[in-house]
C-alpha cells in the first residue's frame, strides 16, 4: 500500500491590513512590535496584530507565557510549534520558527521530519508530543493519546503543552485571516529546511 505524505501548499500572501510602524502605535506599545529574539527588528505578525494595540499586549503576553512557563524545554516547546504551523499550513510561523528551533536543538533533518509527520527518529516523549500538538490541532484529542502525554511529561508540562499547540493554531490563523506576509528581504525556509 503507498503511503501519502501531505505537505502544505505555498501559498501567494496578501497582507489584508497595513503594518503598522513604531511611530505609528503609542510609545508604551512600540517595543511589543519588535521580535524578543531579533532585537531591534519589528515583525511583520506583531505590526499587523499592532493595529489592535491592546490586543497585541495580550497575544504577546500570551505567547510570552506559553513560551516561558509551558513546563516544555526549548526544544520540546519549537517541536510543539512546528508541528503546529505545519498542521496548519502557516508558512509564516514555520519560516520564523526553522532557525529558532535549530538553536533549540533540532536538526534541520528533524525539523523536515516534522513537516512531512515522520516521527521515526524521535524520542518517544518527542513522537508523543508531536501527535499530541497534531490532534490539539484537529479537536481530536483523545483519552488515551492524553494519558500517553501525562505519562510522558507530567500533568503542568501536558497542560503547556496543549495551550501552546492551541495558541500556536490560533496565532497562525491569525496570521492566515490578516494575511500577513514573510518580512521583506526573507526567503520562505521551505517546509524541507534542509
Amino acid at each position: 500500500m503507498e503511503m501519502f505524505t501531505w505537505l502544505p501548499v505555498r501559498l501567494t500572501v496578501m497582507p489584508r491590513v497595513d503594518y503598522v510602524s513604531q511611530d505609528e502605535i503609542d510609545d508604551e506599545y512600540a517595543d511589543l512590535l519588535v521580535s524578543s529574539l531579533q532585537p531591534g527588528k519589528p515583525v511583520n505578525v506583531y505590526s499587523a496584530i499592532g493595529n489592535n494595540a491592546e490586543v497585541l499586549a495580550g497575544f504577546r503576553g500570551f505567547l510570552g507565557s506559553l513560551w516561558e512557563h509551558s513546563g516544555l524545554s526549548d526544544r520540546q516547546r519549537e517541536i510543539v510549534i512546528l508541528t503546529a504551523a505545519s498542521e496548519i499550513g502557516s508558512e509564516y510561523e514555520w519560516h520564523q520558527h526553522v532557525n529558532i528551533a535549530t538553536d533549540a536543538g533540532l536538526t534541520r533533518e528533524e525539523i523536515a521530519a516534522i513537516g512531512r509527520d515522520d516521527r521515526t527518529d524521535f524520542a518517544t516523549d518527542e513522537q508523543a508530543i508531536i501527535a499530541y500538538t497534531r490532534a490539539v490541532a484537529r479537536g481530536r484529542v483523545t483519552d488515551a493519546l492524553h494519558e500517553a502525554v501525562v505519562e510522558e511529561l507530567g500533568t503542568e508540562a501536558t497542560v503547556g503543552a496543549a495551550t501552546a499547540a492551541a495558541g500556536y493554531v490560533a496565532l497562525g490563523r491569525v496570521i492566515d485571516a490578516l494575511g500577513i506576509e514573510i518580512e521583506e528581504g526573507d526567503e520562505f525556509e521551505g517546509w524541507d529546511p534542509r
